[in-house]
C-alpha cells in the first residue's frame, strides 16, 4: 500500500505543478488581455477560489494518507483514466481559447465569444473537466470523503463563478449559446 501512496503523491504533486504552470500562463494572458483594455469581474471569489483548489490538492493527499485509504485496482486505474481525459479537455479548452484563457474572469467586449473547439459541444468545457477532475482524482487512491466534499463545494463555487463569468460576457455570449437573459 504504501508504495501505491507514494505513486498516489507523485501524481497529485505533478497535478500541482501543472497548476501552478497555469497560473503563469494566465498571469501572462491577463497581462496581455488588461493591455488591451480588458475588464476584471468577480474578483471577490478569486481567492476563494485559488485557496479552494489548493485545498482540494492538500485533501487528495492527506485523507489517504491519515485515513489508509487503499488503492483498489479496477476503481482506480477508472478513476485515472477519467482524469486524463479531464486533464485532455482542459487543455482542449485552454488551447482553444488561446490567450484569451485565464483563471480570473477578464474579458476584451469587442470579442466575438468562442464557439469552436470544446465550445461546440459544452458552454463552459473547462469547468467541465475541474468537474470531472474533482470527482475521480481524489478515487484513484479512494479518497471519497475528499471526492464528496470537495464535488459539493465546487458545485456552489461554479453557481457563483458561472454566473459572474456569463454576465460580464454580455449579450453576445448569451444570443451565441442560445441563452435568455
Amino acid at each position: 500500500m504504501v508504495s501505491s501512496l507514494w505513486l498516489y503523491t507523485g501524481l497529485i504533486a505533478l497535478v500541482g505543478l501543472e497548476r501552478l504552470v497555469e497560473l503563469r500562463l494566465s498571469l501572462r494572458n491577463a497581462q496581455w488581455a488588461f493591455a488591451r483594455g480588458g475588464q476584471e469581474h468577480g474578483k471577490p471569489h478569486y481567492r476563494f477560489m485559488t485557496v479552494f483548489h489548493t485545498a482540494f490538492l492538500v485533501s487528495c493527499v492527506l485523507e489517504p494518507w491519515l485515513l489508509g485509504r487503499p488503492f483498489v485496482a479496477p476503481w482506480g486505474f477508472v478513476a485515472l483514466g477519467l482524469a486524463v481525459l479531464a486533464q485532455l479537455l482542459r487543455y482542449w479548452a485552454i488551447t482553444t481559447l488561446g490567450t484569451r484563457w485565464n483563471t480570473r474572469v477578464i474579458v476584451l467586449p469587442e470579442w466575438e465569444p468562442v464557439t469552436t473547439g470544446p465550445y461546440r459541444f459544452f458552454r463552459h468545457p473547462n469547468y467541465v473537466a475541474v468537474v470531472l477532475e474533482l470527482l475521480v482524482l481524489p478515487l484513484v487512491h479512494g479518497a471519497w470523503v475528499t471526492a464528496l466534499v470537495f464535488t459539493v463545494g465546487n458545485a456552489a463555487l461554479l453557481s457563483v463563478r458561472i454566473r459572474v463569468e456569463e454576465e460580464a460576457l454580455g449579450t453576445k455570449y448569451a444570443k451565441a449559446f442560445g441563452l435568455t437573459k
